[in-house]
């Protein structure tokens, strides 16, 4: 289905491999490490028979020493060699020694032997890696050690020495299998080292199955699942095993196992954490240098310096925290908590951690946003970062045990943000800044941070200034500083002024700021202080710059791109560049990254206060929101019609002025979407108000990729929310009618169909009131969807038979491709299997004719169920490989995570439970569309492999965690799974 009750690559089987074709140097290279080959460059050798392949291996095997005729003879035949067998040897090494090179096959001493450099062989060059390998891991380098190994790994193409016969090959192969074996779990060992435990189980569960006996897998294994927090299935792996060697070998565990298994029962701390850290004299982990630059001209603070200088330098777990009094800002927080951490770097030689929480703004940091940053900075590769806040923060707390680091964290806005984001380990510390004075933060050492004295304010003026012409104005000089209220920020707002003005006076500035003073002085806390230091700077703007400045101020979002920016001022990009950079200049705005910028939160809000105050005619501000929601919506609607030519649904979406951004391809166009989303989402919030609401609901329905991708589903969730109660309260029906439909999309991702089905009532209904056709087949297809996974077969049918129509009334082939595909589905669980196949065909090639990618996936994964059903599963699997090789490049997650699960269910019903558990782990760490239901389904399928393979206690721990699921949930797949556990639970 198209949004489904449940979707990385099936496992991976190697290509024949040839050499890089860039190796032009025409030397000879050999293969043993599977099938036993030569190349010359880039071009494959005839190897000959059999019995000439066990020659030549013979020969490589020997790494240049000298083979006997007997020897080979003996290798080649063994015990019972053919009368000719002589010249048989002397055959094969006339032949071979046509297709080498000349002094490569020497005779000597009455045999052969196969002159080569070390790097022409894959087995020493396998070998040579490892050596490489063991030497880092033996200094602490243990990610160099695992892409050594990994690189080893990749020399090997399935069986060594596959069709080789005669015994010595015999003997060869079984010792290269075992080293690959102990290969994969030195692999795998540096995989938990690292912190990849969650990514690790998915092989571990394939290779437990294929070598059931071996016990360092197992324990492997039991690790990687307690690590993942699947605690009840590390200890049933435990129990399996001792089960399994008894009845096998009649033996008990080894003592290395049963000991892990008294540490899982005892939950040991240790067992979370990575492998201890390398001395001091060895390599060291990612060792982050985060810290903004201190500024140049720090002035005064010295008693704060000190007293949290002396603080953290004696770092015992501490936490520290520097809020201004009563909120005000510009007092220098950030300033002095930069210069305090970089005077403490010494302390901290481990590394230093930085985060802008952005407490002050109306999108505040997630804290498991933030510690994503901090694990991926810290080393952590991105597949074995948790989804969940608390695994987070606890993997964070376990790669900080040991380690001396520091963690800044700017401007949170209160003490539950900052929480989940401290190190909890003596020899770390935390300096924390916020608007709040944090009484409610456990152990925090609080520092009230104040304006500055006379005497610091008036030297921090003379750093920016220059000495001569302070000590020339004096007087002047204190008259300004005063009239800044001795505020850092408005202090260093004006000096800078003045620095670039070598024209002006002292005098001229104090002459200046002197009216405006009045107001400050009488207004000597919050807002109206910063407010007036910003009225500095914006008075000395050009009026371009200025508008510039008002216009831009007004748009929600944590940056905005030069395109974006120059959409919202109606000016040309070059023109608009310029404006921005001045604007930089002035510290008024600050250069994100290239090509985009942001507001500090304060300028925003001032920036705001100035365009209700100044911006003429006023309607100018509305019209330059208007601007920015064209520029969203039609280019997003360009993303779209990329992404699916044909579909009708961006010729219903509302019109617009601005044309938007063109792209040279779909890949281009979507890095857009999902670097955008955040602006994209915050500008469609800001305009669900007025004659922008209809624009700005079509540009959440344009962008629902964004709902089905996983990274942005629970933002775009909280938009379409507030997109339908607008449009409820506004009173617009076609609007509210839209909004559902995108609110369907998103109950219909979590799994949440009684609300779904809801949503998708009643945007059918608002729509067909209102005369707008064009939500109506979608809502059909949704209510079709969610019929099928509720059991209510006959009426699916009936909404999907509408939906077809309705998609083809509207000449949208794409929408009707969709519906046919989840008809297909319906078709299946009625038990018409062929008609279920013919109409996911008819779908796909619809798709295939459009040149579509993202549905085309769909129309696969449809049909790859189809087929699962009607038993063929070679077929079928073929299907899911397209579909999740084109989600994973169209960056949809939960349906690669789907497809998986589909490809363990095809895998389970071939009876190949070990490759079927592989994709069901490989569901669980992507996640899947329909939420934790499909979690359940997911845990239920792996507990039936695990089963299949032996593993009764560790699948009886899958189905006990899917039935808490479904319990929690009241659907009735409880019931199969307490059937499943009823005949376990009575033995």
């Amino acid at each position: 289905m198209h949004r489904e009750d449940g979707p990385s690559a099936q496992p991976h089987i190697p290509e024949p491999r040839t050499p890089d074709p860039s190796d032009s140097d025409g030397h000879l290279r050999f293969s043993v490490l599977g099938p036993v080959r030569a190349w010359r460059s880039a071009q494959a050798l005839p190897s000959g028979s059999p019995q000439q392949r066990a020659l030549l291996a013979a020969l490589l095997l020997r790494e240049g020493r000298t083979a006997t005729a007997a020897e080979l003879i003996d290798a080649i035949w063994g015990e019972d060699p053919p009368s000719q067998a002589l010249a048989a040897v002397r055959t094969y090494a006339s032949r071979l020694r046509k297709i080498l090179d000349p002094g490569v096959l020497v005779s000597e001493s009455g045999g052969y032997a196969v002159r080569i450099p070390a790097d022409a062989l894959d087995l020493q060059v396998a070998q040579e890696l490892v050596a490489e390998a063991e030497k880092a891991r033996a200094g602490g380098d243990r990610c160099q050690a695992r892409l050594l190994i990994n690189k080893s790994l990749g020399l090997w193409d399935g069986e060594p020495l596959a069709s080789v016969p005669g015994p010595y090959a015999e003997t060869q192969r079984a010792r290269l299998e075992e080293w690959h074996l102990q290969l994969l779990e030195t692999r795998l060992e540096l995989d938990l080292d690292v912190g990849c435990h969650a990514e690790a189980v998915s092989e571990l569960t394939a290779l437990t199955a294929a070598h059931p006996l071996r016990e360092r897998l197992r324990e492997l294994l039991m690790l990687a699942l307690y690590r993942s927090g699947r605690q009840a299935e590390a200890l049933a792996v435990y129990a399996d095993t001792r089960r399994l060697l008894a009845d096998e070998l009649g033996v008990d565990p080894r003592p290395e196992l049963s000991a892990l298994q008294q540490r899982i029962l005892q939950a040991d701390t240790e067992l979370a954490r990575p492998a201890e850290q390398p001395p001091p004299t060895a390599p060291q982990p990612a060792r982050p240098a985060q810290l903004p630059a201190t500024v140049p001209d720090f002035t005064g603070r010295a008693t704060f310096v000190r007293e949290l200088g002396h603080r953290l330098g004696s770092a015992d777990g501490t936490v520290m925290a520097v809020s201004a009094l009563a909120g005000i800002g510009g007092v220098g927080k950030t300033t002095l908590a930069v210069h305090v951490a970089h005077e403490a770097k010494p302390h901290f030689p481990d590394g230093q951690l930085y985060v802008d929480l952005q407490g002050a703004g109306h999108r505040a940091a997630e804290p498991e946003t933030v510690l994503g940053a901090f694990l991926r900075a810290l080393g952590t590769a991105d597949a074995a970062i948790p989804d969940t806040l608390d695994e987070r923060a606890a993997l964070f707390r376990s790669l900080l045990d040991g380690r001396r680091i520091l963690v800044l964290l700017d401007n949170a806005r209160d003490a539950a943000q900052v929480r989940p984001l401290l190190p909890g380990t003596a020899g770390c510390a935390a300096l924390v800044t916020s608007r709040v004075r944090m009484v409610d933060l456990a152990g925090a050492h609080l520092v009230d941070l104040d304006v500055m004295s006379p005497d610091e304010a008036l030297r921090l003026f003379t750093r920016i200034v220059g000495e001569e012409r302070v000590t020339a104005e004096r007087e002047a000089a204190l008259d300004v500083v005063a009239a800044c209220g001795f505020l850092p920020l408005a202090i260093r707002i004006a000096a800078s002024r003045l620095a670039a003005r070598r024209t002006w006076t002292v005098s001229v500035l104090a002459a200046k700021l002197a009216d405006e003073r009045r107001r400050l002085d009488e207004l000597q806390a919050g807002d109206l202080a910063v407010k007036a230091t910003f009225e500095l700077g914006y008075g000395q703007l050009e009026p371009a710059q200025a508008r510039a400045f008002r216009l831009l101020g007004l748009a929600d979002g944590p940056d905005i791109s030069l395109t974006a920016a120059a959409a919202t001022l109606g000016l040309p990009e070059h023109d608009t560049e310029n404006l921005l950079e001045a604007l930089v200049d002035t510290s008024l705005l600050e250069s994100a990254a290239h090509g985009r910028y942001r507001f500090h939160d304060l300028v925003r809000l001032y920036a705001r206060a100035c365009a209700e105050r100044d911006e003429q005619p006023p309607a100018e501000r509305e019209a330059a929101l208007s601007r920015l929601l064209d520029f969203y919506l039609a280019t997003t609607a360009r993303v779209f019609a990329l992404e699916r030519p044909g579909d009708r649904l961006v010729d219903h979406l509302a019109s617009t002025v601005y044309e938007g951004l063109a792209f040279t391809d779909r890949h281009e166009a979507l890095d857009w979407l999902y670097r955008e989303a955040n602006c994209l989402l915050a500008c469609a919030r800001q305009s669900f108000v007025g004659t922008r609401l209809r624009r700005a609901v079509d540009l959440l329905w344009a962008a629902k990729d964004l709902a089905e991708s996983g990274a942005n589903s629970k933002q775009y969730e909280s938009t379409a929310l507030a997109a339908r109660d607008a449009a409820r309260t506004s009173g617009d029906a076609h609007a509210e009618g839209r909004a559902r439909t995108t609110l369907t999309s998103v109950h219909l991702v979590a799994g949440r169909y009684d609300e779904a089905d809801d949503e998708a009532t009643r945007a059918r209904t608002l729509a067909s009131g209102t005369g707008d056709h064009a939500p109506v087949p979608w809502s059909d297809n949704d209510r079709g969807i969610i019929a099928i996974v509720q059991e209510r077969y006959e009426q699916a049918e009936e909404h999907l038979l509408k939906a077809v129509e309705g998609f083809r009334a509207d000449a949208n082939l794409v929408g009707a491709a969709s519906a046919l595909c989840n008809l297909s589905r319906v078709h299946l669980l009625l038990g018409r299997t062929a008609s279920a196949i013919d109409l996911a065909q008819q779908g796909i090639a619809i798709y295939d004719g459009m040149g579509i990618t993202v549905r085309l996936a769909n129309g696969r994964y449809a049909l790859g169920v189809a087929l699962t059903h009607a038993g063929r599963h070679t077929e079928a699997l073929e299907q899911f490989g397209d579909a999740l090789r084109m989600f994973a490049d169209d960056r949809q997650r939960l349906w690669e995570g789907t497809t998986h699960f589909r490809m363990a269910e095809a895998q389970f019903k071939a009876r190949k439970p070990a490759i079927a558990a592989q994709h069901a782990e490989q569901a669980l760490a992507n996640g899947c569309i329909g939420g934790d239901r499909m979690r359940g389904n997911v845990l239920t399928l792996l507990g039936r492999a695990l089963d299949a393979l032996g593993q009764t206690d560790r699948a009886r721990a899958c189905w006990r965690e899917a039935l808490s699921v479904y319990e929690q949930l009241g659907v009735s797949d409880a019931d199969q799974v307490r059937a499943l556990l009823t005949p376990l639970a009575a033995a």
